[in-house]
């Protein structure tokens, strides 16, 4: 096979190795983005409180981008998107305090910010230095004047500033403030999060897990850039599965090599096992690892035949594939059946057995 001509070969590279940027060749996550934005937008929102899971690479980190940009299109909107290495509650008052828009609102509102940490003075009344306080005086003037506010954090884990500031959201929902938080993060996270006994009623917000792209836009992308023919470009998109990383890499490659998908197959499973692949491996237990090394080593996709590789009764079987199936590097194809989400992950565990 001859190497293809780019339709934007002077052009700089529109795909993009870097996570969480949004690069110049980009799929939306559509159906996800408009489920959260359709309902934080809905006069009475069915939750106000969602989290994106997926694995790295899965697209978590642009879809959050894209619903920030979208909310910051919103005059009744503030987005502020918070650190979870930081202290989460100051980070907000700061944020909160340094917004122009809001200036009208806090205009009887003096908040002084120093070393020591913040003082408001409300309407000359005594000044408060609690920041729960502030806060809370600040989001109540908030939605006095019909303003919402977006917080979004990204790639959260179960530390202490999370924590905190996780259990105190809690308490502004309850007292009805146009508070909104979107969080997004790998399933192991999520899971030890909404199990911290004070976190309990994370349980209730929905948790959107990404989904594959659409192999047909990936397809039209490729053979809008690459100029391809339909059967080149399917061919190119298959090799994906869907999943935004692999999109990305292997269309940088092609771009960037000028060279056919399979002339770059080996270095695209390079960036997939030294950006992604080894990250997944080294964060899963023994076990997870063995069920998916015996999965590699059967020759079709019967859970009964995975079974007996492991020689491992139904019962425990099942807890596996449901973690496996959570952290979403397993999809259940039909009844009975499991394969690799991920793209050519069966030749990284054969490779690395």
């Amino acid at each position: 096979m001859k190497s293809y001509e780019s339709k934007l070969t002077a052009k700089e590279n529109p795909f993009s190795l870097t996570f969480g940027k949004e690069p110049f060749s980009f799929i939306d996550q559509y159906k996800q983005n408009t489920e959260i934005i359709d309902s934080f937008l809905s006069p009475n929102p069915a939750y106000q409180v969602c989290m994106l899971t997926g694995v790295r690479g899965s697209g978590k980190t642009v879809s959050l981008t894209t619903i920030s940009n979208e909310f910051k299109k919103h005059k009744d909107w503030i987005v502020i998107e918070l650190n979870q290495e930081r202290k989460l509650l100051e980070s907000l008052t700061s944020e909160l305090c340094d917004k122009e828009k809001l200036s009208n609102i806090f205009q009887n509102t003096k908040v002084s910010i120093s070393a020591l940490g913040f003082e408001i003075e409300v309407n000359k009344q005594a000044p408060f230095t609690d920041v729960v306080t502030i806060l809370d005086k600040l989001l109540n003037k908030l939605t006095e004047n019909k303003k919402k506010l977006l917080i979004t954090i990204d790639e959260v884990s179960s530390n202490q500033n999370i924590k905190e500031f996780v259990a105190q959201f809690q308490i502004f929902l309850r007292k009805n403030y146009n508070v909104f938080l979107l969080m997004t993060g790998l399933y192991e996270n999520i899971y030890e999060l909404e199990n911290e006994k004070t976190l309990t009623f994370l349980y209730r917000a929905p948790k959107i897990e990404m989904q594959p792209l659409n192999l047909s836009l990936i397809m039209h992308n490729y053979q809008k850039i690459f100029n391809l023919a339909d059967d080149e470009a399917l061919k190119m998109a298959k090799i994906t599965q869907g999943y935004p990383f692999a999109y990305q890499v292997l269309g940088y490659l092609c771009f960037k090599n000028n060279a056919t998908y399979d002339q770059v197959i080996h270095e695209f499973d390079a960036y997939l096992e030294d950006f992604v692949y080894e990250k997944i491996w080294v964060g899963l237990s023994e076990q997870d690892r063995k069920v998916l090394i015996a999965m590699a080593q059967t020759i079709n996709t019967k859970v009964e035949d995975i079974r007996d590789v492991l020689g491992m009764a139904s019962s425990n079987f099942s807890i596996y594939r449901k973690r496996l199936l959570k952290k979403g590097i397993v999809v259940a194809t039909s009844y009975g059946h499991l394969e690799f989400t991920l793209p050519r992950f069966k030749e990284f565990i054969e490779r690395n057995m």
